[in-house]
């Protein structure tokens, strides 16, 4: 019979989950804002914001990460 997962790993694997979206996301969302900006002739400040939109999400995604890799550590 199949063993029932911890539900504190099922977190955990949604957590690395979702920060792997996020990343992947804000990389495609941040390529696509740069690339249409420069097609559009957008003012530097709007794709600073983009910039720092994409720099936020990067961050975010690196404290998760952080703290599941921590989590790990904890466990073993």
């Amino acid at each position: 019979m199949p063993q029932r997962p911890d539900p504190q790993e099922q977190a955990r694997v949604m957590q690395a989950r979702t920060a792997a979206i996020v990343v992947a996301a804000t990389m495609v969302l941040w390529l696509g804002a740069q690339f249409a900006g420069g097609q559009m002739g957008l003012p530097v400040r709007y794709v600073f914001l983009f910039d720092f939109a994409a720099l936020a999400a990067f961050f975010w995604a690196l404290v998760v990460g952080f703290r599941l890799w921590r989590a790990r550590q904890a466990k073993e």
